[in-house]
């Protein structure tokens, strides 16, 4: 339950990766709230321009569920919204193995763009936008590599088919950019949109007592 009255943040996510990382921060969100979207890409879509429209819409949708509930005050909503791509080539989140496969494949022994939208809705309803990008490029990839991979599981329902924090890193020949971008979350970006619109990460924390 959030905190009556008080500034919160609201986590319009349930990627177990975007909480770690704001706790790695030491920022524990009063509440997950996952937005149920329809993430298609839209005809001809720029892959930034995806990102940025699927986090707006995840942010927005959460913020109304607040509404609609009664507990939008003090609430500082947060989402995210990461898409891997080659070119213009969006790489879809796989649920089957086949599809991963074909995924990696077309990222062995290229460069890819990885970008995270995050955007912000403030408990007054403001709404503020970042697009991160980061190029990552990966080694030639063996059938064994690919194989040992889909075993792993990690792959399944990720942006491009792989979490560069397990152990597809071992993929990885050059990141230029945001590691936590490619994580899910690019926690500057993320904290800067925050502590520029007044919410106190300390607070958060717990590192600041709340007034009497």
């Amino acid at each position: 339950m959030a905190p009556a009255g008080g500034k919160h943040l609201v986590l319009a996510s349930g990627s177990p990766r975007r909480l770690a990382l704001l706790q790695q921060v030491g920022i524990e969100p009063a509440r997950l709230l996952p937005a149920d979207i329809d993430e298609t890409p839209e005809r001809a879509e720029h892959p930034r321009s995806l990102a940025k429209r699927l986090c707006k819409e995840k942010a927005e949708a959460a913020a109304l569920t607040l509404r609609r509930i009664g507990e939008a005050e003090g609430a500082y909503v947060l989402a995210a919204d990461t898409v891997v791509s080659v070119g213009r080539r969006i790489m879809p989140k796989a649920e089957l193995i086949e599809d991963a496969v074909a995924n990696l494949r077309t990222l062995s022994g290229r460069t890819h763009r990885v970008y995270t939208g995050v955007c912000l809705v403030t408990p007054e309803g403001r709404v503020r936008q970042r697009l991160v990008e980061t190029r990552v490029r990966f080694k030639r990839l063996s059938r064994q590599d690919i194989d040992g991979y889909m075993a792993s599981g990690e792959w399944r329902g990720k942006a491009g088919s792989y979490a560069i924090q397990g152990l597809a890193g071992g993929f990885v020949v050059r990141l230029v950019g945001s590691y936590t971008n490619v994580v899910g979350l690019p926690l500057y970006e993320a904290l800067s949109l925050l502590t520029g619109e007044g919410f106190d990460p300390a607070r958060a924390r717990g590192d600041v007592e709340e007034p009497a």
